[in-house]
């Protein structure tokens, strides 16, 4: 059984996050998390009364989180950091529409490359990842950071202790960084996993897990790195 969290790590470097598609599993737990843990949280979505009901739903839960609800282009105007947070087939299209939003910020892009019917097969764009691609589209005036993909999406919105380990991929290491620091204020381990074309891997490695998921007596499958230190 999972162990619950005593308590989320208050952070040092409070910011203002913007959560693009905000309103699902995986949004609204990132919100739950990094809410708890200090940081100021706007839901994000295409239409601003879903992103509504969705931060309704959350202050019903966590009377005290600090959370609004804002169109997408607005929180991406608005976020100290943004973070991307919808199905892959609405990758592109976020992202094209708030752009020049985003210029001089990190984006956290936690899309996986699933495809339906077949969500067990890796199935990677041609870029090479969508952390790729977005970072492509968006060019070097923004920091593309992929991350998260390993992570339970229902898992995300409880207090247990997440045991899967997160990698982190981007070019700029000090946009790394600070997603891994968010990471921790998540409650969760990350590790400098290279630049964004090692996103990949850790794309990839969601098929695989959901296959581990069907295969086995299992549930929440992920990574851990172990390893010894240095002599």
């Amino acid at each position: 059984m999972r162990r619950l969290m005593k308590k989320f790590f208050s952070t040092n470097n409070p910011e203002t996050i913007a959560i693009l598609g905000g309103t699902g599993d995986v949004g609204t737990g990132f919100a739950l998390r990094w809410g708890k843990s200090g940081h100021k949280i706007i839901i994000g979505s295409r239409v601003r009364e879903k992103a509504e009901t969705a931060v309704a739903k959350l202050l019903k839960s966590v009377p005290n989180l600090s959370v609004v609800a804002m169109e997408n282009r607005a929180a991406a105007e608005t976020g100290d950091i943004v973070v991307l947070t919808v199905p892959a087939a609405h990758q592109i299209s976020t992202l094209t529409s708030v752009k020049d939003v985003l210029k001089g910020k990190i984006l956290v892009d936690a899309t996986v490359p699933l495809m339906p019917p077949k969500v067990g097969t890796v199935q990677l764009p041609t870029e090479g990842s969508a952390g790729k691609r977005a970072q492509e589209l968006l060019g070097d005036d923004v920091m593309v950071v992929s991350a998260f993909q390993n992570i339970a999406a229902n898992l995300m919105k409880t207090d247990v202790n997440i045991e899967c380990d997160v990698l982190v991929s981007g070019n700029k290491k000090v946009a790394r960084e600070r997603v891994i620091q968010l990471a921790e204020d998540a409650g969760m381990h990350a590790w400098h996993a290279g630049p964004i074309d090692n996103a990949a891997a850790a794309e990839a490695l969601t098929s695989i897990l959901i296959q581990i998921n069907k295969r086995y007596p299992i549930s929440h499958s992920g990574i851990k790195i172990v390893g010894g230190s240095h002599d």
